[in-house]
This record gives structure tokens, sequence and C-alpha cells, in this order.
């Protein structure tokens, strides 16, 4: 009896193994899944990614070019803020910008590909006495090849 489902174990780990691994581009891609706001004035913004070659992230110890504190590539997220004013978006200059160091995703299994989400806590995400009517952000996410992914744009979210 224990011959059957050793036979049985046998056959998952086999079907298990036939599985196509999952295929991404190098590149990485990154896609807005949602925005949530909440009464204190903060929020979370939830991103969905994936990599190919599982290079996305840096660690505390990326501090030489280009990943200086000084360097265009420090922060490997970076989200763009616009305001809806009247009848187009525009992009306010802002003195702390949305940048952040998502830290390194390591892959499970055999394949190097990675998916998963990266969740971004806002601790202000509109202007005080803006006087736009919403907002948005698009994000953009750059792997340790410094490949940027594609540009990730969230909903359109009303102004308090």
């Amino acid at each position: 009896m224990s011959t059957r489902y050793l036979i049985l174990g046998l056959a998952t780990l086999g079907l298990a193994s036939c599985l196509p691994e999952s295929q991404y581009e190098d590149e990485p891609t990154l896609a807005f899944e949602r925005f949530e706001t909440r009464a204190d004035g903060t929020a979370t913004m939830t991103l969905a990614f994936t990599d190919g070659d599982g290079n996305v992230g840096l660690t505390q110890a990326d501090t030489l070019p280009p990943f200086c504190q000084t360097c265009a590539h420090h922060y490997n997220l970076v989200g763009e803020y616009q305001e809806w004013k009247d009848t187009s978006w525009r992009i306010p200059a802002l003195i702390v910008p949305y940048a952040y160091r998502v830290p390194v995703a390591e892959p499970t299994g055999s394949s190097p590909a990675l998916d998963g989400t990266i969740q971004v806590e806002l601790t202000s995400w509109y202007l005080t006495g803006t006087d736009a009517d919403s907002v948005r952000f698009s994000w953009t996410l750059w792997d340790r090849d410094l490949n940027p992914s594609n540009e990730a744009v969230s909903t359109a979210v009303v102004v308090p």
C-alpha cells in the first residue's frame, strides 16, 4: 500500500516538472494594480512586475556607480506625479521626488524569471493646497542592467 502512495507521489512530481516555466522578457515590465487611500492622508500604491533574467532590485551594498547616491540610477523605481487641471494632465515641480530603492527579489526554483508585486507606501500623495481635480502617478522600474520597464500609469484619484 505504501508503494502505491510512492508511485502516486512520483507521478505528481513528474507532472509538476513538465509544467512550462514562465517566459518573460529580460527587461522588466510594470503594471498598475491598485491605489488605496486612507483617512490619515497616506496611501498604498501596488504595482505588478515581471523580469525574465531576474535582476530586479538593489542591495544596500549597491553604492558604486551607477547606483551611488548622486547617480541617476540610485533609485530603481521612480514615480512621476501628475495633476489634472482644467483639460489636461500637468507635471508640477516637486521638492522631493517619488523615488525608491526596491530591494533584490530572489527567484524561486531553477528559473531566474521573476514576477511579483511592489507596494509603495505614500506618506503624502497629493500636494497640499492644490487646485487639481485629480492626481495620478506614472512609474518606471529599472533592473541592474539599467533596462527600464514600460511606464505604468495609475488610475486617476480624486483629490479630497
